[in-house]
C-alpha cells in the first residue's frame, strides 16, 4: 500500500469541471486504496487554483470523504488532504 497519492492539476487548471472531476476521482481512488494522504499539486502562481481546490474541498458532500485538508507547510503550491 502506498503512503500517499499525488494529483497534479497543471494539465486541467483551466476548467472548473475538470478540476472537480480530477479531485473527486483522486479522493475516491485514495480512499478505495486505503492511502492516508492525497497531495494535490496546484502550483504557486497567483493562488487562484489553490483557492478553487480548497473551495471544492470545503463543500459538505466532499468534506465527508476526508479528515483534514491544508496547504502544505513551506509549500504554497500543494494542498494536503488527510483521509479518514
Amino acid at each position: 500500500m502506498a503512503d500517499k497519492l499525488t494529483l497534479d492539476l497543471h494539465p486541467v487548471f483551466r476548467s472548473d469541471q475538470d478540476i472537480a472531476r480530477a479531485v473527486r476521482n483522486a479522493l475516491f481512488r485514495a480512499a478505495g486504496q486505503g492511502v492516508p494522504l492525497l497531495e494535490i499539486v496546484t502550483g504557486k502562481g497567483s493562488g487562484k487554483l489553490r483557492g478553487r481546490v480548497l473551495a471544492m474541498l470545503g463543500q459538505p458532500h466532499v468534506k465527508k470523504l476526508y479528515r483534514r485538508a491544508e496547504v502544505a507547510p513551506g509549500n504554497d503550491g500543494m494542498v494536503l488532504v488527510h483521509l479518514k
